[in-house]
């Protein structure tokens, strides 16, 4: 007889995770889903230890619940890094180089803007440092003068 815990381990995901799952596998290129996952699961930490406020509850509803998870288990820094900082830490915490971070950033960061919409990803764009814009594939506008 199989017990309850051993069950839940063995429960696929989520329809809306496998999606953004597969959406990240195809825009980071990755030979399989575990570095699919992998990814995900680097940069989504990251971004939970960066965004705050109604952006950090938003996103995470807009998120499937098993990223949402990730995200929501960090506790956010006191200091806000920048996009490049961002990717930077990210590549420190894993021994991964600067690339190969800004290509998962890049990948994770589609996906989630997929999720969360334009008008989401522009309040948390406004919220966070300069450098996020171009991680989430957008242009980084600065105010003039």
């Amino acid at each position: 007889m199989i017990s309850d815990r051993y069950a839940q381990h063995q429960q696929p995901y989520g329809t809306a995770y496998e999606q953004m799952l597969e959406r990240v596998r195809y825009e980071g290129a990755y030979p399989t889903r575990e570095k699919a996952e992998e990814a995900i699961r680097l940069v989504l930490a990251g971004l939970g230890r960066q965004v705050t406020g109604d952006e950090r509850v938003h996103l995470a509803a807009c998120l499937p619940l098993e990223a949402a998870r990730v995200l929501t288990a960090q506790i956010p820094d006191t200091q806000p890094l920048t996009g490049w900082s961002f990717v930077k830490d990210l590549a420190a915490r894993t021994g991964a180089s600067l690339a190969t971070t800004r290509w998962d950033t890049g990948s994770v960061f589609a996906a989630v803007a997929a999720h969360a919409g334009p008008d989401l990803i522009t309040r948390i764009l406004h919220q966070l440092p300069t450098g996020y814009a171009l991680l989430f594939g957008r242009a980084e506008l600065t105010p003039t003068a």
